[in-house]
């Protein structure tokens, strides 16, 4: 039976224009080639390969696709942010420069097949408008034929599926809401979710510090945006979050965030960045509207100002009481309600 896609409270933007959401799914056992013949067999479009282990999709009825080894070394122009800039190298770093550049392009694809071996690769979707996002689902189902592999394929594999809900709108109560929901949920997400355990070792979707999400989720903890970015900043100097605000915060204070954060992975963008689930491909239980549901269920608690703090004074007397074993299971009673 289909699962259908449930539509947030808020589902245009402040200029009436749908909402999108950007869709990143991370698999192996598929190279790109493959996996962009099968965005294409489906959306139709352009098949543009960029390197061995990177591939286009243009000009699709849902946009440009992206498909890539989830590796920077092995991309042509993806590896290039830190290297010195030839002005300041001197004639004899030019030539020395120009000379390991030689080298290091010669190697790249070879290194992209070892990496290839552990790394996943990764289809980004173009943003889609929520009302279309039922449209993906094929994607899934057809990857899963071809032989693509998900998380549970291997526990070497610790792949995720991305979301990235573009924002209603940028004003600060409207960030924090749900960043508070996120917080009150996430106990109860992961339950759902039941994230895998080499993606919890790997630290990539790090839980948010017990006492940063105590000091938040309280009713009378309210900062303008400049306050809660300086806050979140400094309790979480890292963008290894399941909720990760760096792209959104890039986008809203670009002079802020450049002042205290260099990390070239860092793309400023107008959505949350959530990145706990597991790209469960090859699992006939597993669908995006599984997925997608549950992170409405955060914008549902976010839009629901006295729920949300009422929850927030019962999460922060479980921690007082040290029971936050329980809060997912209370979390998930009260989504019931």
């Amino acid at each position: 039976m289909n699962t259908p896609f449930r539509t947030p409270p808020h589902s245009t933007t402040t200029d009436g224009a749908p909402r999108t959401v950007g869709v990143e799914v991370e698999f192996a056992n598929l190279d790109a080639p493959s996996a962009a013949a099968v965005v294409r067999s489906l959306y139709g479009g352009a098949l543009e390969p960029e390197s061995p282990h990177r591939c286009r999709v243009t000009g699709t009825r849902l946009g440009d696709f992206s498909v890539e080894l989830d590796m920077r070394s092995a991309h042509p122009g993806k590896a290039e942010a830190g290297k010195t800039e030839e002005s300041e190298a001197g004639p004899l770093g030019k030539v020395v420069g120009k000379a390991v550049d030689g080298v290091v392009e010669a190697l790249r694809p070879w290194w992209g097949n070892i990496g290839s071996l552990v790394m996943p690769f990764e289809i980004a979707a173009p943003p889609i408008p929520i009302a279309r996002l039922a449209e993906l689902e094929p994607l899934f189902a057809a990857l899963s034929d071809q032989g693509a592999a998900g998380t549970d394929a291997s526990p070497l594999f610790a792949f995720g599926l991305h979301l990235n809900p573009q924002v209603a709108r940028t004003d600060g109560d409207y960030v924090l809401d749900h960043l508070k929901a996120f917080l009150l949920l996430a106990p109860w997400l992961r339950r759902e979710i039941r994230v895998d355990p080499t993606r919890r070792l790997t630290g990539f979707i790090a839980a948010f510090p017990v006492d940063y999400a105590v000091r938040v989720v309280d009713p009378a903890y309210r900062p303008d945006l400049d306050g809660l970015i300086g806050d979140y900043l400094e309790a979480n100097p890292t963008r290894n979050r399941e909720l990760d605000l760096f792209p959104l915060f890039a986008h809203l204070a670009p002079e802020t965030m450049a002042a205290k954060l260099s990390d070239p992975h860092v793309r400023p963008r107008p959505t949350f960045h959530y990145r706990l689930p597991n790209a469960r491909l090859g699992d006939p239980d597993w669908s995006l509207a599984q997925d997608w549901n549950r992170w409405v269920a955060v914008e549902e608690l976010a839009a629901d100002r006295d729920r949300l703090d009422a929850l927030g004074v019962d999460f922060r007397a479980f921690a007082a009481r040290k029971a936050l074993d329980g809060w997912a299971a209370e979390a998930g009673r009260r989504l019931a309600v």
